[in-house]
């Protein structure tokens, strides 16, 4: 018998890994020379009550290891929804990534941030060997909770909370659902509700559709800014997918490997077989909106597309 594993390609594999929605977070720790560190982490998970531990998982390359391994607390903050361009600094190797970026002192002097959704501070407990990963073990020594919506991490994308529907469309000869009672309630006068439970009814189609041609979410989307500003900056397409910069250039790669996309001359271009893809994607888009709002007029469409930019601008 062959116990050996199956060879893998670790970026499908990383891929698959992405279908698991977790919180985003940046550990920080402070080392015995004064040294501060900080990572962007999505391994963080809980472990024991009683004592209270928590875990997360650093990349054996890093270079915040020695600091993380001497140090005896480190800190784990979880970011909140809007706190997109901190996670993306601190996924970025820089000399001194706490250089202009405010935050308070913590257990042994880890960095805390401030706006986050909460944060442990820990002392370090124990650290195991796992794979090309140090597993860090910490004891909650303290926390604090401030119950901000919290920054999402799936397929590859920034996401984000929403609350569930938690009705679907009756069945004929059966009661109407709760949620749509609702509808003539006073809180179905509240935009952001409507606004809300509107996502939650038609981005599953979108996703779904997209599926079926075999792209991704995030993919699709890239696929379509890069329609349109095909000589956008990474910068500038991290802000336009809400997608980490590793994730950013593994969507490029697999854009390239499917024939979608390549270079020249340091340049992408969209190929034959992407403009192929990107009328499919566009016509699940166009179809979509028919049927969602068959019932209103050019004008009124309009309308509803100001009040959407307008509140995009309120960011």
């Amino acid at each position: 018998m062959n116990n050996s594993a199956p060879l893998m390609d670790p970026r499908q594999f990383r891929r698959a890994l992405g279908n698991f929605a977790c919180g985003v977070t940046i550990v920080t720790a402070c080392g015995p020379n004064g040294r501060k560190v900080g990572v962007t982490a999505n391994s963080f998970n809980s472990v024991s009550l009683e004592p209270p531990l928590i875990l997360w998982s650093l990349d054996k390359r890093s270079s915040a290891w020695n600091t993380f391994k001497d140090a005896s607390h480190f800190c784990v903050n979880i970011l909140a929804s809007d706190q997109i361009e901190l996670s993306n600094h601190f996924a970025r190797p820089q000399e001194d990534k706490f250089s202009g970026i405010s935050h308070l002192e913590g257990l042994g002097k880890a960095p805390v941030f401030e706006g986050c959704s909460g944060n442990f501070q820990c002392a370090n407990y124990q650290q195991i060997d796992g794979g090309d990963h140090w597993i860090m073990i910490g004891q909650v020594e303290h926390f604090e909770d401030f119950s901000m919506a919290p920054l999402v991490y799936h397929q590859g994308g920034y996401a984000m909370v929403l609350p569930h529907p938690r009705g679907r469309r009756p069945e004929t000869g059966t009661k109407v659902c709760e949620s749509s009672d609702l509808l003539h309630t006073r809180l179905g006068d509240n935009l952001f509700y409507l606004m809300i439970q509107a996502v939650n009814a038609s981005h599953p189609r979108f996703v779904q559709q997209h599926l079926a041609l075999g792209m991704r979410n995030s993919e699709s989307r890239l696929l379509m800014v890069l329609d349109s500003a095909p000589n956008a900056s990474l910068a500038d397409l991290q802000q336009a997918v809400s997608m980490p910069v590793r994730e950013v250039e593994d969507a490029l790669a697999t854009l390239q490997a499917k024939g979608f996309l390549q270079l020249d001359d340091g340049k992408r271009q969209v190929t034959p077989a992407g403009h192929s893809m990107l009328e499919q994607l566009w016509n699940t888009v166009r179809k979509a909106q028919e049927e969602l709002f068959s019932e209103l007029s050019e004008g009124e469409l309009e309308v509803f597309k100001k009040a959407l930019k307008l509140a995009m601008a309120a960011r």
